[in-house]
């Protein structure tokens, strides 16, 4: 929480006349190396700010009201920031899990999709995860877990979605 404090104070404080966003982020990266925060050294925090840019914007303005006056709040910002740093550990250890993953067949790999998650899952959540499984691998997937009861089919049409079925033995 310091670090993005430290951060926001910076980024106030605009010491350059250009780049002060990107030197931002490297000192972020810094600061979150000399913690013990690697995650950066693996998944861009750049990409995902840049994803997200019109919420940092507002943030960053939001939690800069009244800063030269000391009554602002670091809060939005502090929120925002944690978010963007937490999403990029889940984002690795979607990518590590991917990885230990890859001897399992492709149904094997859908199947543990719904077991390691309570939520919902469309054909198009299933998609972006295993992007190397094609439509038709899934729709049969599905099919034999909803025959076999392991799943539940929610929604109909757009809205389709499938959840593991907490009752199946």
């Amino acid at each position: 929480m310091l670090i993005t404090m430290f951060i926001f104070d910076f980024l106030c404080i605009h010491p350059f006349n250009d780049g002060n966003g990107r030197m931002s982020r490297l000192l972020t990266l810094l600061l979150l190396y000399r913690s013990g925060y690697i995650v950066g050294k693996y998944i861009s925090l750049e990409m995902i700010i840049e994803k997200t840019k019109i919420t940092y914007y507002e943030k960053l303005e939001e939690s800069s009201r009244e800063w030269l006056e000391t009554k602002h709040s670091y809060l939005p910002f502090v929120k925002y920031y944690l978010e963007i740093v937490l999403s990029a550990y889940k984002e690795f250890s979607s990518r590590v899990e991917h990885l230990h993953n890859r001897t399992l067949s492709k149904t094997e790999r859908i199947k543990v999709l719904f077991d390691n998650t309570l939520e919902k899952l469309s054909k198009k959540d299933i998609l972006e995860k295993c992007p190397d499984i094609s439509m038709s691998t899934v729709e049969l997937t599905l099919s034999d877990l909803l025959k076999n009861s392991y799943i539940i089919k929610t929604g109909a049409g757009r809205s389709t979605a499938y959840i593991r079925n907490t009752d199946y033995r």
